[in-house]
């Protein structure tokens, strides 16, 4: 089978399409053959050695899939050769096929589409993790999406609409936040161009913001948290931006404000019963037509590299993926 590998921590232009023996299934384990992976923001870091997750060499990145079982290991129930599944692995799924554990694949309803599935568990997964597990997002709140038009700034629009909060969306430029308004944003605030502490602040009457989902850091963040509303929240979910922010502690005290980590790979193992019912939930609402997990470009596994830079770049408005 074909695989791209990453055999030394480096640059994207480091990783190799190489072949290698097929996979056997161990006990617990199901082989897969993947039709499509998703990549995102931290498989570059992954790559670069910069993860809180740190693969033995060498390994593959692409954390999420979909594709079809092939076949399935000892004490395997649940699955068949020939079922539909989506799936998470954490890393390893730019590959033809790949052994994951029973417990990290779902089954797929007939609705859903390949394509629609590769982007599910994660982005979706950790998105509402976030938002339900972590910020207790309510009806009438307002929710301000830091990096709006990425694949998870997606997530976080929809999901938040489907919980009842008003979407402000925070990017770039005017083309992502079109990009946004077109996913369901109620509010648009481009954070290149203007003042937009002051956009945060006319968006909710001056109240401030309920709830801040952050995978952008660097710069954004303090003037963000600055900009939150009492009792507020502020979800740290990654760093796109390059730089983890030092964040002055007075200002949690002065706002009465929770600064919440989102780590979905903890979570997960910690709280899987809670992450199926998750799971479960976002594979009703795509069965339902209610999340697009909109396909911002679809590559040839010998296109990684130009696959990656199209996250690199922050060009990517919506899912980068994989085709095997």
């Amino acid at each position: 089978m074909r695989a791209a590998l990453c055999r030394a921590f480096g640059g994207i232009e480091d990783l190799a399409i190489e072949e290698l023996p097929d996979p056997v299934p161990a006990a617990g384990e199901v082989l897969v053959g993947i039709h499509y992976a998703a990549l995102n923001f931290f498989d570059l870091l992954i790559i670069a050695d910069k993860y809180q997750v740190k693969p033995q060499l060498p390994f593959s990145p692409a954390g999420e899939f979909s594709g079809r079982v092939l076949a399935i290991g000892a004490n395997v129930t649940g699955f068949a050769p020939g079922d539909r599944v989506c799936g998470y692995s954490g890393y390893g799924a730019a590959r033809d096929k790949i052994c994951v554990k029973a417990e990290m694949l779902s089954h797929l309803p007939s609705s859903i589409s390949d394509e629609t599935a590769a982007g599910l568990s994660i982005t979706y997964g950790t998105t509402l993790h976030a938002l339900k597990q972590r910020a207790h997002l309510q009806p009438g709140e307002s929710l301000a999406i830091l990096g709006a038009s990425g694949g998870v700034g997606l997530a976080a629009i929809e999901l938040g609409r489907l919980m009842g909060a008003t979407i402000i969306a925070c990017a770039s430029s005017q083309e992502k936040l079109d990009f946004a308004k077109k996913a369901g944003a109620d509010v648009l605030i481009d954070y290149s161009r203007e003042d937009w502490r002051e956009g945060l602040k006319s968006a909710t009457q001056g109240r401030g913001v309920d709830v801040i989902y952050d995978a952008v850091g660097g710069a954004y963040t303090e003037p963000a948290l600055r900009s939150i509303a009492w009792k507020g929240r502020l979800l740290v979910v990654g760093f796109a931006a390059g730089d983890i922010p030092k964040i002055p502690l007075n200002l949690a005290l002065l706002k009465g404000c929770s600064l919440v980590g989102v780590f979905w790979g903890e979570f997960i193992k910690r709280e899987p019963h809670v992450q199926r019912e998750n799971m479960q939930q976002l594979l009703s609402w795509a069965a339902e037509g209610k999340l697009s997990t909109h396909v911002h470009a679809i590559y040839p596994l010998a296109e990684i590299g130009q696959a990656m830079n199209e996250l690199a770049s922050r060009k990517a408005q919506g899912k980068v993926l994989l085709k095997l």
